[in-house]
């Protein structure tokens, strides 16, 4: 052991194996484990994952359990398969180390801040028991709760929650009970990052295999239309801006994603070279700079939130920028002004938090027919706010398929 390891002094014939257990448990995460060949040599767990692109999770396998580590909250996540003596001897909960018996038998999901879809793609609706809100942008998942398979629960009652092997949430700021489990692809800086995150949930359920496929096919396809951009001949890239408008203040948006998209997309970020993000209509110097920088910009995406999509329209849009002569506009001339609550449930919960960040491959493809329009490709979650293209009201009649298997990733044509 080395200097910087804990010291134990173990006797087998003085400690119970779950105190054999514990102390081996507390050097595991203190000192951490074999990593890569070396660890997997001798699972007996089944199909591994191994962590290509995410940088906030890490993946480690033993004899008869795996650790999930999770480097956003710190918490680390002990999963014993049921089939060992630890499953029914080991159960740890403390601020920072929790464990599960795997596959889980059932689970809750908090549906404010947790995307379904991967569960979607890994085949595990039928496993879902419990959402907190039917705000959920998943047709199928709606289907399963229409139907009674799914159950509506309080999440400020936890006696509700403990009635599931896990509950998965989305927000680190909340009181956790023991079986809750944190799930943020949303930390991670890229697209394909963020969808590497189907791994971190396959290893809760024992299909590695299923979500190294889905990721494979979502990166082979992401890369593919990345590729196709980066050889695309054009005279000029064109400028892209990502802005919302919120009580007289307009802002650019800078989150990496989103500005990874647009380059892996074949545009320019118009923000990488200005340094001042927001503008307020109301000050004439703001107002004027503003509009010099919307006569620059070829797409637009409009971000701005409202409770209303339906009516959010690009009379809406004109008003909120205050500006009456945009002949300069070029986003406008186009019609190339953008916003992605195309798919949306209840005018609330938007598609774009929940199948986008496992599929990113699809707002890919969207981003390329608003760079670069053919007119024959349908857009799956940017409408078209220039051309007045209305939303889609995501409802349970909508899923057309069992909702027990695996739905597969769409593949785009990228020839």
């Amino acid at each position: 052991m080395s200097a910087s390891s804990p010291s134990f002094s173990l006797s087998c014939t003085r400690l119970s194996f779950v105190q054999i257990s514990f102390f081996l448990v507390v050097w595991y995460f203190s000192c951490g484990c074999p990593q890569g060949v070396n660890a997997a040599s001798s699972v007996k767990v089944g199909n591994l994952s191994k962590v290509e692109d995410a940088v906030f999770f890490h993946i480690y396998y033993g004899q008869t359990f795996k650790v999930v580590k999770n480097a956003i909250d710190g918490k680390s996540y002990l999963l014993i398969q049921n089939s060992s003596r630890m499953a029914a001897r080991t159960k740890y909960c403390t601020t920072r180390i929790k464990s599960f018996v795997i596959p889980l038998a059932n689970y809750s999901v908090d549906t404010d801040y947790f995307p379904v879809s991967f569960f979607e793609l890994l085949g595990l609706l039928g496993s879902l028991k419990g959402i907190t809100s039917d705000s959920v942008a998943s047709e199928c998942v709606l289907k399963s709760y229409e139907g009674g398979e799914i159950e509506l629960i309080n999440k400020n009652e936890p006696q509700q929650l403990t009635q599931f092997a896990a509950h998965f949430i989305g927000n680190t700021d909340q009181v956790q009970a023991c079986n809750f489990a944190t799930f943020l692809p949303s930390a991670e800086d890229s697209p394909l990052q963020r969808a590497e995150w189907i791994k971190y949930l396959g290893v809760f359920a024992n299909v590695e295999a299923r979500a190294n496929q889905v990721y494979d096919t979502v990166k082979a396809n992401y890369l593919c239309l990345t590729k196709v951009s980066a050889n695309r001949t054009v005279s000029f890239k064109p400028t892209v801006a990502w802005m919302e408008y919120s009580n007289g203040v307009w802002s650019l948006t800078k989150e990496t994603y989103k500005l990874k998209f647009v380059e892996d997309a074949g545009g320019e970020n118009v923000d990488s070279s200005i340094n001042k993000v927001t503008y307020n209509i109301s000050n004439p110097d703001d107002l004027d700079e503003f509009h010099a920088i919307l006569c620059i910009v070829d797409v637009l995406i409009d971000e701005t939130y409202t409770s209303d999509p339906v009516g959010y329209n690009l009379s809406t849009f004109i008003q909120n920028i205050g500006i009456e002569d945009y002949s300069c506009i070029a986003f406008l001339a186009n019609q190339s002004l953008w916003r992605y609550d195309k798919r949306i449930r209840n005018s609330t919960t938007l598609d774009w938090f929940d199948g986008a960040r496992s599929q990113p491959q699809l707002v890919l493809a969207d981003l390329v027919e608003a760079l670069f329009p053919t007119g024959n490709y349908t857009t799956t979650y940017l409408r078209n706010l220039a051309k007045e293209e209305g939303v889609i009201s995501i409802n349970p009649d909508m899923c057309h398929r069992d909702v027990t298997a695996a739905m597969e990733p769409t593949t785009i044509d990228c020839a």
